[in-house]
């Protein structure tokens, strides 16, 4: 079972400094039918002006992963972290008992892109942490294990049973991701144009997959996607 989510369908909102687009329900943008799929809470994309960003503000409970896809952050926290993460990279923050954090775009000049997603943990009043990394780019189709409850293949250690993977497909290829039973998914289309187990995706769309045994994704054009197997 497909259930398509239309980028055009997301909460937008442009605070001048910022426009964001939130997949589920989030901050202004509430949407009783959308409040999140599995475990995958917050699905947001941001685009944030040179030298603007966000304030110290609090997080608890929640397994936070960024992902800059232009421009650049600066991360600071009360756990005394404090890093830049480019384009490209990745950084991962478990709130679990409280943590406060800032996030601001560094430039005078370059816009600032990227996701933020949030994953529900599998416990509560974890000990606050914060991570970031750079992971070596796709040369070609084939996924690059971006998270993980076990930091298998390398990937970030995260307090939930699910799964995060970057997908580069290249024009006229076809890439795989087997699911097991009981398991579903969500892609993220990032770029370029593709068909996801028959539905088309172009960026921003998103695309919750229940009851199948794998996901199949054809690129038109080169594409990227994030993926996410969820218990």
């Amino acid at each position: 079972m497909l259930m398509f989510h239309h980028r055009d369908r997301r909460g937008a909102f442009d605070h001048g400094w910022l426009k964001t687009y939130h997949s589920f329900s989030f901050g202004e943008f509430y949407d009783p039918n959308r409040m999140r799929f599995r475990t995958l809470r917050v699905m947001n994309e941001d685009y944030v002006l040179p030298g603007q960003g966000f304030g110290m503000h609090p997080h608890r409970d929640m397994e936070i992963l960024t992902y800059v896809i232009s421009g650049s952050i600066e991360h600071r926290d009360s756990l005394g972290s404090r890093g830049v993460i480019s384009a490209g990279e990745w950084q991962r923050m478990t709130a679990g008992s409280g943590i406060l954090h800032s996030e601001y775009n560094p430039s005078s000049e370059e816009q600032l892109h990227l996701y933020q997603i949030w994953l529900l943990p599998n416990q509560k009043g974890l000990p606050p942490s914060y991570e970031q990394r750079v992971f070596a780019p796709l040369e070609q189709t084939g996924w690059r294990w971006i998270a993980s409850i076990d930091g298998r293949n390398d990937s970030l250690k995260i307090h939930q049973d699910s799964s995060l993977l970057r997908g580069r497909i290249d024009a006229g290829q076809t890439l795989h991701h087997p699911l097991a039973a009981g398991r579903g998914a969500w892609v993220q289309a990032v770029a370029g144009d593709l068909v996801v187990n028959g539905q088309r995706l172009l960026p921003g769309d998103g695309l919750a997959v229940e009851d199948e045994s794998q996901l199949e994704l054809v690129a038109t054009v080169d594409s990227e996607v994030l993926a996410f197997d969820l218990a």
